[in-house]
């Protein structure tokens, strides 16, 4: 099979996470970053000269339209990873968007659609999945070193000062705790467990209407839990614990950067893990779009459309059961 040259790269968006993704890029040697779009020819320009990019645009048309641009990045906030997404598609872009891929299912399957019928690579940027510790677990599971799996436990809280300005907090830009950092371990679940048969979810609410607090449990064919929280108001452990038959995964916090584990056989360490790790940690998902790409795939076998379909269809499961709305 034919070897693809690696792409050229085109960012969507000036924010934090852009400039994160970019400064980890860069450690890459197959990183061609050729031009970054904005909504201003200024945001464009300041992060174009930050970053030594060649090509700076005001509007996302010019950038997703641009010869000299193989894949867009999609950075901007939830609520546009749709349109931004579908307007990279049918520029014939191949697109790697930010989690989470899209504010609903329905949102999800257009997105899929466009990009079969283009015949272009889409991937969710969920970075965790692509992180080396990450990637050592599941080989660890198909191993079957803990065993059958029964339960899976995962948190992600952080403190916030309540402001109904602050993008967490704006219904209009998709916050709340779920979207924004639940979303972490409701991927990690269906990582190791898949979709989950049953979904049992509550929720505690903001002063904007967006969810503070969310607590979920899910219930699996195999007799397996995931019992998950995330919130906004408060620094929780932010850890990740797989408990099985035969032993017990802990993941150092917080579990989903680059981080260490260790496995627990009658309290005695049977696996340990402790890799030093240098970046922000979203360069393996560039990578992983450069391999792809270079293979001709359309879609990544780490991070498939079908199962970032069924983790937005089971976010719209929890938003349903907890009375969670956007206005879209």
């Amino acid at each position: 099979m034919e070897t693809l040259s690696p792409p050229r790269w085109g960012v969507l968006g000036t924010g934090g996470i852009a400039e994160k993704f970019v400064e980890d890029g860069q450690r890459l040697a197959d990183f061609h970053l050729t031009a970054v779009g904005s909504r201003s020819q200024a945001s464009a320009q300041r992060f174009a000269g930050r970053f030594h990019i060649p090509h700076a645009f005001s509007r996302y048309e010019d950038l997703v339209h641009s010869p000299d641009v193989d894949v867009i990045y999609v950075a901007t906030p939830h609520p546009w990873h749709y349109p931004h997404t579908m307007l990279a598609l049918s520029a014939g872009k191949a697109v790697l968007v930010e989690k989470p891929f899209a504010m609903n299912a329905l949102q999800a399957r257009a997105m899929i659609s466009a990009a079969r019928s283009q015949k272009v690579f889409l991937m969710e940027a969920m970075w965790t999945r692509f992180l080396p510790h990450v990637q050592r677990i599941r080989k660890l599971l198909s191993e079957g070193l803990l065993g059958t799996l029964m339960s899976l436990q995962a948190d992600h809280g952080q403190s916030f000062v309540p402001d109904p300005k602050h993008r967490l907090f704006d219904p209009a830009l998709g916050g709340g705790a779920l979207l924004d950092l639940g979303i972490y371990p409701v991927s990690f679940a269906s990582l190791i467990l898949g979709k989950p048969q049953k979904i049992s979810a509550v929720a505690d609410f903001t002063m904007t209407g967006v969810d503070a607090q969310t607590s979920m449990i899910f219930q699996y064919a195999s007799g397996a839990h995931a019992v998950l929280t995330t919130t906004l108001s408060a620094s929780t452990p932010t850890q990740l614990s797989l408990t099985g038959t035969k032993a017990r995964l802990e993941v150092a916090t917080p579990f989903y950067v680059p981080s260490s584990f260790r496995v627990l056989s009658q309290g005695r360490p049977v696996e340990e893990y402790n890799e030093p790790y240098v970046g922000n940690g979203l360069r393996e998902e560039a990578a992983e779009v450069i391999r792809c790409w270079r293979e001709g795939k359309t879609e990544s076998p780490l991070m498939p459309l079908e199962e970032t379909l069924e983790i937005i269809e089971t976010l719209d499961t929890v938003r349903e059961q907890i009375g969670l709305s956007y206005p879209l």
